[in-house]
């Protein structure tokens, strides 16, 4: 199978999972998919959050759980839209929540969170790729057992990581987590379904940076 364009400390810690028959099954999909339907995001931006966010720089890690489906929204990190996109409801949400923990503006007409992965926050979707206009259409196809790996070597190899776990699927996630080396963070979803129900009032951002200054980094610039 020829090499995964990956940045290269991720390269380094993922080589054997890439050399296994469970990933080129899943690569073999993600091909077909692609040279068959509308497939998001674009083949380059699939491990953009690997790109933007090395593995030795890695701070914060915040789950989402597969791609958005509509054009030129998904561009490889979690929550976050190109340039120029109308911003999503959980992600409008996820600024009013900084909003009120920092007493702070957000730009409600940007939702390209780049920034965020250039400070260490690793915005992670479970599930790397979707067809368009079907939703979670590329669950259960492998993805996930690649990024259940991602997170269980940030778990190991790392130390005093933030966790961002939103929602049940990402709670899921948990299991994966050692908690003694890492502060596991909990909430509803932010989407509107559910903010309500515990997202809003979450204080995720603050407590973060709280942590990450207290263990001598610097915190996010959210």
């Amino acid at each position: 199978m020829s090499k995964v364009q990956i940045e290269p400390s991720w390269q380094a810690v993922l080589q054997e999972y890439f050399e296994t028959t469970e990933f080129a099954a899943l690569t073999d999909f993600v091909k077909a998919e692609y040279q068959t339907k509308t497939v998001y995001p674009a083949p380059n931006n699939i491990f953009r959050a690997f790109w933007l966010t090395p593995f030795d720089q890695v701070k914060v890690v915040i789950l989402g759980q597969d791609p958005y489906h509509g054009p030129n929204q998904a561009h490889g990190l979690s929550f976050s839209v190109q340039n120029g996109v109308k911003i999503p409801p959980s992600l409008r949400n996820i600024y009013k929540e900084i909003e009120t923990e920092f007493g702070i503006k957000k730009d409600f007409t940007n939702g390209n969170l780049e920034p965020w992965a250039g400070q260490g926050v690793f915005l992670l979707n479970c599930v790397l790729t979707v067809e368009g206009s079907k939703a979670a259409s590329h669950q259960n196809k492998g993805w996930e057992k690649f990024t259940d790996h991602v997170i269980s070597k940030l778990s190991a190899d790392r130390e005093n990581l933030v966790f961002m776990l939103w929602g049940n699927f990402a709670k899921s996630k948990k299991i994966l987590i050692n908690q003694e080396k890492h502060l596991v963070l909990e909430a509803a979803h932010p989407s509107p379904l559910s903010a309500y129900n515990g997202f809003f009032g979450c204080d995720h951002f603050r407590v973060c940076d709280e942590y990450l200054v207290g263990g001598g980094f610097e915190g996010v610039g959210w």
